[in-house]
């Protein structure tokens, strides 16, 4: 599980309003808790359709992708402003230490989940800051999203957060999907 990358050829998919069944811009923005001063990081930002919903929200956004193709269509989707796109892994985040207050993950989790990622998570967010992920779950009805073999149970997101050194403040299954909010301990 993890480490795969989702196949650029298939990006406008990603540019779906339907998306939003699976997780709505309010929701999101409620997860987050997005304030005037807030800097946050999107993990594996693809095209940016969740980015564009948190942006204006927040005072700084950092795009984070391993693939400058999803950067392009980002860019030709809209890039909101004041967003600065990243490419790297989620083990490797070009972020200096304590550089955020929010990292989230909207149906990425999957791609890059390990020890190291949520390690390097830790690292670039400040004391308090929060982890968000919306992923699909391994229990979950399975009508849409990856193969079975490409998904992780609510447990594990938990289990690699408190690993990692957050407190789950969150954590719910849903029909397809799961949510797990965690604040990084001090």
């Amino acid at each position: 599980m993890g480490f795969h990358t989702f196949d650029a050829e298939r990006a406008a998919v990603l540019e779906d309003e339907s998306r939003f069944r699976f997780c709505s811009r309010e929701e999101l923005l409620a997860l987050v808790g997005a304030s005037a001063g807030t800097r946050l990081l999107d993990v594996g930002s693809g095209t940016g359709f969740y980015t564009r919903e948190l942006a204006p929200y927040v005072e700084r956004t950092y795009a984070l992708d391993v693939q400058p193709t999803m950067h392009a269509h980002h860019r030709e989707a809209g890039l909101a402003e004041d967003v600065h796109l990243l490419v790297g892994a989620a083990e490797a985040i070009p972020l200096r230490s304590d550089a955020v207050d929010v990292a989230v993950s909207t149906m990425t989790f999957h791609e890059f989940a390990s020890e190291s990622s949520l390690a390097e998570l830790a690292r670039v967010l400040r004391p308090g800051g929060r982890l968000v992920t919306v992923d699909w779950s391994l229990s979950g009805e399975q009508a849409a999203g990856p193969h079975p073999d490409e998904r992780f149970a609510l447990a594990d997101a938990v289990g690699f957060a408190e690993d990692a050194g957050f407190a789950v403040d969150v954590a719910r299954n849903r029909a397809e999907t799961f949510v797990c909010v965690a604040r990084l301990e001090s």
